[in-house]
C-alpha cells in the first residue's frame, strides 16, 4: 500500500513537473520598446497632422513611446512599401488611407506589394470630406460661381492638388463630371504647396484633404466653397456640401487608418486596435479630430480590413475611367 501510494505520488509529481514544462511562458507584455508610426506623406498634410496627433495621443494616453516618421513620395506608395518590408513585430506601422492603399496600387503598376494581402488591417481613426476651396482674395463666392465661370471659358480656371492620382485629384476629376465643366488640373508634391500657392492667388481654387486646410480656414485666409461629403462637416457646418450645391448624390470622402505587416500577431492587433478604439472614444481626442476637420470613427480591425477590400475593388474603375497617369 505503501510503495502504490509513493508510486502514484511521484507520478503525479512528474506529470505536473511535464506540465509544467510544456507550458509556453507568458509573452513579454507589448510594447517593451518604441513603436514607429510610418507616416507616407509630407510634413503638414492632412495625413501626417491625424498620425502625430495619433503618436501624441497614444504616448500620453496608453504611455507607449509612438514615434511619427515621416518617409514620403511616389503618393504614398514608398512609405507603406517600407512598412511591407517591415518585421511583423507591431514595432512598425503605417497610417494608411486612400491614396495609398485603394489608389496607388492602380496607377503604379509595377508596385511590389498588394495592400489585402501584404498588410494587417489594426485600426480605422478618422474620415473626412474633400474640401473645394479659393483665396479670401478670389471672385469666387460659392461652387456656383467656380460652375458659371468654367462653363463660360473651358479649361481656364485652374484647380491645385497634393498630386496627380491621389483621391484629391480624383475628387476634383470627378467634380469636373458632375457639374459637366472642364478645369486644369494642377498637380504639386504635397497639401503644402497647393495650399500656398491657393493663398498666393497662383491657383484659382484649392482642392485639398479639410485637415490640411482647416487652418488657413480658420484664419479666415481661405474660403472654403464646398466640401464632398454626403453630409456637412461638423467642423464647418455652414458649409454646404457639392449635393446641395446642385449636384445630387455627390460624395467623396477619404479615410484614415492604422496598419501593420502581414502577419503580425493577432494579440497585437487587438492590443493596438483596443488602445486608439479606446482613444477615440475619449472627449479629448474627438474635439482634437473634429478641430482639423476630420470625423472620428473607430472600427474593429476586421471591419477596417472589409473597407479596405471594398474600396480597392471600388475605386480601380474611377481611376482608369480618370485617365489619371503618373508622369
Amino acid at each position: 500500500m505503501i510503495r502504490t501510494l509513493l508510486s502514484l505520488t511521484a507520478l503525479a509529481f512528474a506529470v505536473g513537473t511535464t506540465a509544467h514544462a510544456q507550458t509556453p511562458a507568458p509573452a513579454a507584455a507589448y510594447p517593451t520598446k518604441p513603436i514607429r508610426l510610418i507616416v507616407p506623406f509630407p510634413p503638414g498634410g492632412g495625413t501626417d497632422i491625424l498620425s502625430r496627433l495619433v503618436a501624441t495621443k497614444l504616448t500620453e494616453s496608453a504611455k507607449w513611446t509612438v514615434v511619427a516618421d515621416n518617409k514620403a513620395g511616389a503618393g504614398g506608395t514608398i512609405g507603406i512599401g517600407e512598412a511591407v518590408k517591415a518585421a511583423p513585430t507591431g514595432y512598425d506601422l503605417v497610417m494608411g488611407q486612400k491614396d495609398n492603399l485603394v489608389i496607388g496600387p492602380w496607377l503604379y503598376k509595377n508596385l511590389p506589394w498588394d495592400p489585402t494581402k501584404d498588410l494587417t488591417a489594426v485600426a480605422h481613426v478618422a474620415y473626412t470630406p474633400v474640401v473645394i476651396a479659393t483665396s479670401v482674395n478670389s471672385k469666387y463666392k460659392t461652387l456656383a460661381d467656380v460652375v458659371a465661370a468654367a462653363k463660360a471659358a473651358p479649361g481656364t480656371i485652374t484647380y491645385g492638388s497634393p498630386g496627380n492620382g491621389t483621391s484629391i485629384h480624383l475628387a476634383g476629376d470627378l467634380f469636373e463630371k458632375a457639374a459637366g465643366v472642364k478645369l486644369s488640373h494642377i498637380p504639386y508634391k504635397g497639401s503644402n504647396p497647393a495650399l500656398m500657392d491657393a493663398l498666393a492667388g497662383n491657383v484659382d481654387l484649392l482642392v485639398s484633404s479639410l485637415p490640411s486646410a482647416m487652418g488657413q480656414i480658420k484664419s479666415g485666409k481661405l474660403r472654403p466653397l464646398a466640401v464632398t461629403s454626403a453630409k456637412r462637416s461638423s467642423s464647418l457646418p455652414e458649409v454646404p456640401t457639392v449635393a446641395e450645391s446642385g449636384f445630387k448624390d455627390f460624395d467623396v470622402s477619404t479615410w484614415y487608418g492604422v496598419f501593420a505587416p502581414a502577419g503580425t500577431p493577432a494579440a497585437v492587433v487587438n492590443a493596438v486596435n483596443a488602445e486608439i478604439n479606446k482613444l477615440l472614444a475619449t472627449p479629448d481626442m474627438k474635439a482634437a479630430i473634429q478641430a482639423q476637420g476630420a470625423e472620428p470613427e473607430a472600427m474593429s480591425a476586421a471591419q477596417l480590413g472589409t473597407l479596405l477590400k471594398t474600396d480597392y475593388a471600388k475605386w480601380k474603375g474611377i481611376v482608369e475611367a480618370s485617365g489619371a497617369k503618373i508622369e
